[in-house]
């Protein structure tokens, strides 16, 4: 069989899909080819090897060169808040100034100031929006995103931010799966009865999201002032009855019994974790819970007094990395920088961030049989990058690293630039 696209890159590197999520040492072994190719086909991935694929090419096939450039495989973002209205600069201001962050959700800020602004917009204004925000990502890498909902916390909005978030990825090239979030916080109008909002959730709006076939999954914030972990473990069981699979924020700034809930439910993911208890992280390992880090929010939080989360590598507990784009404490979504913060401050080791921002996100997602590694035969989603050595992306934290991005085998970015986003 011949390909229809041929790319020649310096070097290719790629995570091997053993069939389940990499863990432990497993975790840092990527395959390194270099002077190698990628054959694509249909858009998906024909072959890859060293040399110069000669074998895989006729009169038809399209050469293109990217000698000198490393090539990977297009990032995965497991954890995003992609939907909303309107920035928090001044709240960044207010954490700079010692605040923290349950101190401006206690005055109504946070999480509520967003809900208030992404309630009154309109759902063209949240698309335009969303849209805008996934050339942006596209632009650093990513070719697959989840996309929460979480900042309507009522019936109207949190339905219209999975409309959103539904209608985006019929509209731009970017694969998406979503997530309900609608217990991110306890919206005003509920204030002291939260009890009385978990059930309006599980009785009102959850049988909708499902009903529309909004969502692929069900989140949760499992977090001391927020939600506990029996409330958590509630909420996703109701969740898990409507065909929801679970995944939920946990232990984020003390531990909140977030990773034993998990574990418990055997969830495809638990996020954020800086605080899990160790009793919590042995239980996430034997349930094969994925972890999913998400260092670009303890950056801008400049969170500091939490361990080293190599002791997740070290329990066994497969590692994934996400960037939680949103407005209030993750500004960015763009993977490249989160894969180098994982290194830099979260003492992953390279090859343990590749495969975290892409084999074991795409597992986290349950997308995996698709994207996030280039098998043969999965979706030939890649990255090449202007550097010559896939640890460029860790060695320089921050560069404008990205030449082209194709997606489905066709090209989206060429030489940094926006060519094709639908």
């Amino acid at each position: 069989m011949k390909a229809d696209i041929l790319i020649r890159a310096g070097q290719v590197v790629s995570a091997v899909d053993k069939k389940s999520p990499l863990k432990g040492e497993g975790q840092a072994k990527v395959m390194v080819l270099e002077d190698a190719y990628v054959a694509i086909k249909d858009g998906r991935v024909l072959a890859i090897g060293r040399g110069d694929g000669r074998e895989y090419c006729d009169s038809n096939t399209e050469i293109h060169d990217a000698s000198g450039k490393a090539l990977i495989p297009g990032l995965v973002d497991p954890h995003t808040h992609l939907v909303f209205a309107g920035w928090r600069a001044e709240e960044f201001a207010l954490r700079l100034s010692g605040a923290s962050y349950m101190d401006i959700l206690a005055q109504g800020g946070g999480i509520l100031d967003t809900v208030r602004r992404t309630r009154e917009a309109s759902e063209e204004d949240l698309l335009l929006g969303t849209l805008n925000r996934m050339d942006e990502i596209l632009l650093t890498g990513t070719t697959t995103v989840e996309i929460k909902s979480g900042y309507g916390l009522d019936r109207e909005t949190e339905l219209k931010m999975l409309r959103v978030a539904k209608e985006a990825g019929r509209r731009h090239c970017l694969d998406i799966k979503t997530t309900f979030l609608g217990a991110h916080a306890v919206p005003v109008e509920f204030r002291g009865k939260q009890k009385e909002y978990l059930e309006y959730l599980m009785t009102e709006v959850l049988p909708l999201v499902a009903e529309q076939e909004l969502a692929d999954f069900a989140d949760i914030f499992c977090e001391q002032g927020v939600f506990t972990a029996k409330e958590s473990e509630e909420l996703l069981g109701k969740a898990k009855e409507y065909g929801l699979k679970a995944r939920l924020h946990a232990d984020e700034l003390v531990a909140s019994g977030g990773a034993e809930v998990a574990a418990e439910l055997r969830a495809l993911s638990a996020d954020h974790l800086l605080f899990a208890s160790p009793e919590g992280v042995r239980a996430m390992a034997k349930a094969n819970v994925i972890g999913t880090l998400l260092p670009g929010t303890s950056f801008f939080l400049k969170k500091r007094g939490y361990e080293s989360p190599r002791r997740f590598i070290e329990a066994g507990v497969p590692l994934a990395l996400g960037s939680d784009y949103n407005p209030g404490t993750c500004p960015t979504g763009n993977m490249l920088f989160v894969m180098a913060l994982g290194v830099l401050q979260y003492d992953l080791l390279p090859e343990e961030a590749l495969i975290a921002a892409t084999l074991n996100a795409a597992y986290s997602l349950d997308v995996a049989s698709e994207v996030g590694s280039l098998d043969t035969g999965k979706q030939a989603d890649l990255v090449i990058l202007k550097a010559p050595d896939y640890r460029h992306i860790f060695y320089r934290a921050g560069s404008q690293l990205v030449d082209s991005v194709y997606k489905k085998g066709i090209l989206k970015v060429k030489n940094g630039q926006i060519v094709n986003h639908n």
